[in-house]
Order: structure tokens, then sequence, then C-alpha cells
């Protein structure tokens, strides 16, 4: 081809510059997500093995008196679900999210194609891939220990999800008001306390009746005597709780989005 053919051939754009399908970005980002998260010890440490060494222990020793018929483990099974879902949606959410905006992470990911709205998308698909990962896990060692599940799944993944929305939200709350260090000590803080007076590990039967109706008004509360009322005793979705997490998750959400700085 001669110059004067080749300035007048039309201008050939292969590969087609532009943004990647919004779908596409978000599973990226999403998969992107899940690697850094299982790359990272502290949240391997926070997210897998304290929730299954809680689980070998707690249900192996008689250390704390448990409630409801069945096995140790029955108790344990789904206290310790809650557990897992509050280490991935609050704990380690709100800890990575928070270094990342000291770093500037989420400034430079401002700059990219993928939207804000995206980002916060593909980190809530991450938090559910873990989650899945982990409450496999835990699955497996109650099941050897002899856990015998009831009820519905659906209705356990109604309460696991509201859950996540209201976790992820509190998380987001304070990775985007408070300073990286604040949230790493306060997350963690949090995640004891709740924890302890949560349901987890200790039956809030035990607390004076004063601080019950307190304790029982929690999130990890409502996941937790949610999934005992469906896994320990079959019952059906329990709506009392799952009002309960709606009004965390639209709340966390709501002030969340409000206050966030990405910067």
């Amino acid at each position: 081809m001669n110059a004067a053919a080749r300035r007048s051939a039309p201008l050939s754009f292969t590969p087609k510059p532009g943004a990647a399908p919004a779908a596409r970005m978000i599973l990226a980002q999403a998969a992107h997500e899940v690697r850094l998260m299982l790359r990272n010890p502290e949240q391997l440490l926070l997210t897998i093995v304290i929730p299954a060494l809680m689980m070998v222990l707690f249900s192996g020793e008689s250390l704390v008196a448990t409630s409801g018929p069945g096995k140790r483990v029955d108790f344990y099974a789904p206290g310790l679900f809650g557990a897992a879902v509050l280490s991935t949606a609050f704990t380690g959410l709100a800890i990575a999210t928070g270094f990342e905006r000291r770093y500037g992470v989420l400034k430079r990911m401002g700059a990219t194609p993928l939207p804000r709205w995206g980002l916060i998308v593909a980190k809530a698909l991450c938090v559910l891939c873990v989650e899945v990962i982990q409450i496999a896990l835990l699955s497996a060692i109650a099941l050897a220990m002899g856990w015998k599940p009831h009820g519905d799944p659906l209705a356990v993944a109604v309460l696991v999800v509201l859950a996540t929305g209201t976790f992820a939200g509190l998380a987001m709350l304070m990775a985007g008001t408070l300073r990286a260090e604040a949230t790493l000590g306060l997350a963690n803080f949090v995640f004891l306390l709740l924890l302890a007076g949560g349901g987890v590990i200790i039956p809030l039967s035990k607390f004076p009746s004063g601080v019950r109706h307190v304790l029982d008004a929690l999130p990890i509360s409502a996941l937790t005597n949610g999934l005992r009322d469906v896994l320990q005793h079959g019952a059906t979705l329990p709506w009392a709780n799952v009002g309960i997490l709606a009004a965390w998750a639209v709340a966390a959400i709501a002030v969340a989005a409000r206050t966030f700085k990405w910067e």
C-alpha cells in the first residue's frame, strides 16, 4: 500500500478502546479483593483460624454452660457462624478499608473506570464469597463433631445477608470517618465485646433480664438468636430477628453513605 492509499484508508481502533462493561469490572475487582483478603495473614487469622479454633474448643470442652436441645456443638455452630460473619463483614472490612483510605488507594481507584458504587458492590461480593468459605469450613468441622442441623437453608441465607449488610454498613461508617489506627483498635475492641455479649459464646439467658433486653437488640444477637432458632430448634424464618437486622441494615448503610469520606 503506497502512502496515498494509507492516508485514505479508514483508521483501525482494534482492540476497541474504552472501559469494560460494569459487571465485568465489578467481578474482576471482587476476585482481586478475595485474593488480597485470603493472602493476608492477619485477615486469615481473624476470619478463618479464630472461628475454627473456637468451634473445636468450645464444642469439645465444657467451658461454658450452653442452652437448648442437642449437643454443645448444636449451640455453638450457629453462634460461630455469626462470629464468622461479624469478623469478615465488620472487623476485616473496616480495617482493610480504613488503611486503603489512609494510603490513598480509594482515591486512586476513583481515577479508574470502575465507579465508586461498583467498588462498594465488589467489596460486598468479596465479603459474601469469604463468608461462604468460612461457613463451609465451620460446617465441616461441626459435622465432624456430631452437629445435626435443622431448619430451612433459605432462612439461614436471609439472616446472613441481612447481617452482612448491617455489619458492612457499620464497617464503612467507622472506616470512612475515623483514622486507620483508630479503626484498627476500635474494630477489634467491638469484635471482642460482641463475642462476649452477643450470644456467640455465652447464652443470653445467663445475663440479667434488664441487660438481656438491651443485648437482644444488638445485630449480632439478632443473628445468633435467629440462626439458633432455625438450625438448633428447627423454626421457620424468625421474623422478629429479621426485623431487627433489617432496621440495623437500613440505618447503618444510610448513615455510612452520608458520612463516608473517600480521601
